[in-house]
């Protein structure tokens, strides 16, 4: 199951108390304060996980706490401190403060940690206080208190390459032809309720990471079908490759289909609109081959965009040749991307 959404509630440790005690030995007359101070409360800590691709552990458990520091103890004995809390989370995470919305971190590199929530400081005990005029201080401080707070997580997939088309373009069709993942396929829309991701093997030892994003429809931007809640995946992907149904049994025009989702891409986010974008236009199989060349050029002059030809998922028609040319336009990208992103997204 893929979830992009989940609110935890994190606790820090308490640190622990400072210890009153003085030496009481036989033979050793005033032997003064020896109260050692107490542990410090572990901390609590988000850790960027490659292994993961979603927020599903955290649908059924949501709070997490870490240990307490330990108070001090007699002969100066320091308490043992709090057991930090390590709180694994997919990469590309987006944190916020579930009370204020301040952002907390956006974590987009395996391994990237940040912390949260703080552990209290260990307090001191009476030996800290003794000086030549207090020779027998009895003062000692309290451990630091916990800190609890509300986050508020947000998965945003990274990818080389993100899908985009109307529900039935055959955007999971072509990610089976392309990659070992297996989205559900069928004739009809929506057969796709969560975000897809896969890896397109090329020789050469190179890999695209393609997302397969689903639920786009006329009005996504504004909540309609389910693109309202997958949108923000293709923020992070490098290159788009839009698919459009070419099929002739098809009711649509596909340049109609094509400027549906251009307009709610520019509507959710407008940089959207400026990421590099490859348009194919698909199920060339049910496509005589007579009539291609006049609906390339009908399709171009409708949309004002020139598709890079047909593709089939459905048979591997031209998907080599397109996976060529995408690879040019991300390694192209990559330029301009930060190095930690790229290895990331690899």
């Amino acid at each position: 199951m893929f979830i992009d959404a989940a609110e935890i509630t994190v606790r820090s440790g308490k640190g622990g108390d400072g210890k009153c005690s003085f030496r009481r030995e036989k033979f050793v007359p005033k032997g003064g304060p020896d109260g050692g101070d107490g542990g410090r409360g572990g901390d609590v800590v988000l850790v960027a996980d490659p292994h993961l691709d979603t927020l599903l552990p955290f649908a059924h458990r949501r709070r997490f706490a870490a240990g307490d520091g330990e108070p001090g103890g007699a002969a100066c004995r320091h308490g043992a401190d709090g057991t930090a809390c390590r709180i694994a989370v997919p990469v590309g995470c987006l944190v916020h403060d579930a009370e204020t919305g301040e952002a907390i971190a956006d974590l987009v590199t395996a391994g990237e940690e940040v912390l949260v929530a703080a552990g209290g400081r260990g307090g001191y005990g009476n030996d800290r206080f003794k000086n030549s005029v207090q020779q027998a201080p009895t003062r000692t401080t309290p451990g630091g208190v916990a800190i609890e707070r509300r986050l508020s997580l947000e998965l945003k997939l990274l990818a080389d390459v993100g899908l985009v088309g109307l529900p039935n373009a055959g955007k999971s069709t072509f990610l089976r032809s392309i990659s070992r993942a297996t989205p559900k396929v069928a004739d009809y829309p929506f057969t796709t309720l969560s975000p897809q991701l896969g890896i397109a093997e090329l020789p050469g030892e190179r890999r695209l990471l393609v997302a397969d994003i689903p639920g786009l429809v006329e009005g996504a931007a504004e909540g309609a079908g389910l693109g309202h809640d997958f949108l923000r995946h293709v923020e992070r992907t490098g290159v788009l490759i839009h698919l459009v149904d070419a099929a002739p049994e098809a009711s649509r025009d596909p340049a109609t289909d094509y400027r549906i989702i251009r307009a709610e891409l520019e509507r959710f986010a407008p940089q959207l609109a400026e990421k590099p974008e490859i348009v194919v236009l698909n199920k060339s199989d049910l496509v005589p081959e007579d009539l291609r060349a006049e609906l390339l050029e009908a399709f171009a002059e409708a949309s004002g965009v020139a598709p890079v030809g047909f593709v089939s998922g459905a048979t591997g028609e031209g998907v080599r040749d397109l996976l060529e040319g995408v690879w040019k336009v991300v390694d192209a990208t990559d330029l301009d991307r930060d190095p930690a992103q790229r290895q990331t997204a690899r």
